[in-house]
Formats: structure tokens, sequence, C-alpha cells
């Protein structure tokens, strides 16, 4: 495995390379009267995501004196896309997608979500319909049996907590061992699922409180088949070439919403009851996606170990270079944030 120093030297350099290419963005974060654009990660309807963020990235334009915009897609790959192309300021990003933000396209974490339960993360599941065949030890023996809806392969808890910690290790691989799979949001997933057009679902603790509070009819047939160890909350991450006062005033805004007394604080405690029952955003910094970074290495080493090779040494090279680049991120992560 490469020395952490050289992992760290080879990150500063890419992160340079990066700088220069982006320059025209780092004028225009200089620029006070652009607007900030803020990518919402799709987890029901664009539209219905649109709708659950504008109260509060209004209150956000408030807040700054600038004005914010809001980009709702349909899809992970449409926001990464978007995240590319430079055309996102500012998102709302979990796991993998707000890792590869930071690490490949120098944003910067500014902000965690809290919600009401206090727990420090929130769980993948499994979903099946009640009264059917399709028991969890059901799926394990013969998933050629049954149909999955799933998130896509960015989405933390619809794809990559089921495939390292359920699936893989019951040497199940999502995408080649089920009978027909739906690749998804986890709304449509859980939807699927209860109308019959799948058996079994992929989703998470804390959007299947808020299907159930959405479409009760539906969630009453479905039944949780399993559900995975903590995943750490979403986070905030904007443009590393914003002005450090500005990212300043952004962290102090998202930490102080909905903490005031009185009135104000009342009604922004009701919009973010509204955005996915959240409680409110804490301080964090890039360190915080180390968990991330460990979970997405531990699917690339099952995923290594497990998938056919002309022979041991490409095995070992492949396993070697996953070593290497997980060794990379976690300097990233941490020399960030000294």
């Amino acid at each position: 495995m490469p020395s952490t120093g050289g992992a760290a030297t080879a990150w500063r350099r890419r992160a340079l390379l990066m700088a220069l290419a982006a320059s025209p963005l780092a004028l225009r974060a200089q620029d006070a009267a652009a607007p900030v654009r803020f990518g919402i990660l799709p987890l029901g309807g664009a539209f219905e995501s649109r709708n659950d963020w504008e109260p509060l990235l209004a209150d956000l334009a408030r807040a700054l004196g600038r004005p914010v915009s809001v980009l709702s897609v349909t899809s992970y790959a449409a926001l990464e896309q978007a995240i590319q192309r430079g055309e996102v300021d500012m998102a709302f990003l979990s796991g993998r997608m707000a890792l590869d933000a930071v690490t490949l396209h120098g944003m910067k974490v500014v902000a965690q979500v809290t919600r009401h339960d206090g727990l420090p993360g929130y769980r993948a599941l499994l979903l099946g319909r009640r009264g059917t065949p399709a028991t969890l030890q059901a799926v394990l023996d013969a998933p050629e049996r049954w149909r999955l809806a799933r998130g896509e392969a960015r989405s933390v808890s619809g794809y990559i907590v089921p495939q390292l910690q359920l699936f893989l290790p019951n040497r199940i691989v999502m995408e080649t061992r089920f009978r027909s799979e739906l690749v998804g949001t986890h709304q449509a997933a859980a939807l699927a699922a209860a109308n019959g057009d799948a058996d079994v679902a992929t989703n998470n603790t804390a959007d299947f409180e808020r299907f159930k509070l959405q479409f009760p009819a539906e969630a009453a047939r479905l039944q949780v088949l399993w559900e995975s160890d903590l995943i750490p909350h979403a986070q905030i991450v904007m443009r590393g070439d914003y002005p450090p006062a500005f990212q300043a005033q952004v962290q102090a805004f998202l930490t102080g919403y909905a903490r005031a007394p009185g009135p104000r604080g009342y009604a922004e405690r009701a919009v973010l009851k509204a955005l996915h029952d959240l409680a409110g955003f804490v301080a964090a910094d890039n360190s915080s996606l180390l968990p991330a970074a460990r979970l997405a290495y531990q699917l690339a080493r099952q995923n290594a170990m497990t998938a056919q090779w002309v022979n041991e040494a490409a095995r070992q090279a492949r396993l070697s270079r996953i070593e290497g680049q997980y060794a990379e991120q976690q300097a990233a992560l941490r020399g960030a944030n000294p």
C-alpha cells in the first residue's frame, strides 16, 4: 500500500489541476451577485423535492442577501453530471455522492443534518409485501425467483449498504442475480413493491417513515425484512473556492436555523419538519465523510474478492489499487481539516 505522504502529494497535485481547470468557476464564486445554485438529492419526485426545499432556501437567500436557485433532478446520475459540469454551488448529498463531490470536484462539507430521533444516522432496509412467500431467507436462498426494486449505484441505502452488508456476504450480486430489477428513487422502489411490480425493495428508515405518511395504504402492504447498521446522515456541501467568510456565513445560517426562540424558531422548525423530518444542522467538515469512504472501500474490496479474474495476480493488482485509493481518500479528507 502506498504511503500516506505519497497519497497526499498525489491528491494535492490533482487538486491543483482541478483548481486551474475550474478557474472560471472560481471567478464566479467571487461574484456576490451570482445566484447560489443548490442541488437536491432526489429522494422523491423532482417536483416534490423542489417544493420541500424552497422554504429553507428562501430563508437562506434572505440571510445571505443573495439569490439561491434550486436544481431538482430525477436521478443521482443527473445530479452528478450537473456537479461535474460546474452547475452546482451547494448541494444536499449523502455518502458516496458527497464523497465524490469533495474528492473529485473540489467541494467542501459545511454541515450535516440531524433528525428528531436523535440517532447519529439511519438504516438501510429491505422491504417486502405482506402475505407473500418473499421472506428474507427465501430471497437469499433463490434470488433468481424474485423481482428487485433498488436505488441507483451511488445511493448509500438504496444500493451500497444492502449490497455490502446483506447480498455480497451471501454471494449475491444485486445487478445479476435477481429475476429482474427496477432502479429509481426510494419512493419509486417502495411503490413498486407495494403495487406488485417488485417483490422486494431497498429503502431506508428515514424515507420509509416519510413514505408511510404520504402513502399510508401502500405502506400498510409492506413489511421490513432486514435492516442495516447505522449510516451517517447526509451532508450539505458547497464549492471550496467560495471565500472563507462566505462559507462561514452559510455554515452559521445552517447551524443556527430553527434554534431561535419565539415565532421565528417555530416557523423554521416547521420548515424542517416538512423537509424529511429534519431537526436541524450541525457544523461538519470533510472528515465527516470518512465513514462514507470506508463503505466505498469495503464495497470495492468485496466486489474484487467475489469477481472472476484471469488469474490471482490480476485480483491482487486490483486489491492493491483499491488500498491505494482508500489511503489517498483518507489522507485528503483528514488533511483538509488539520
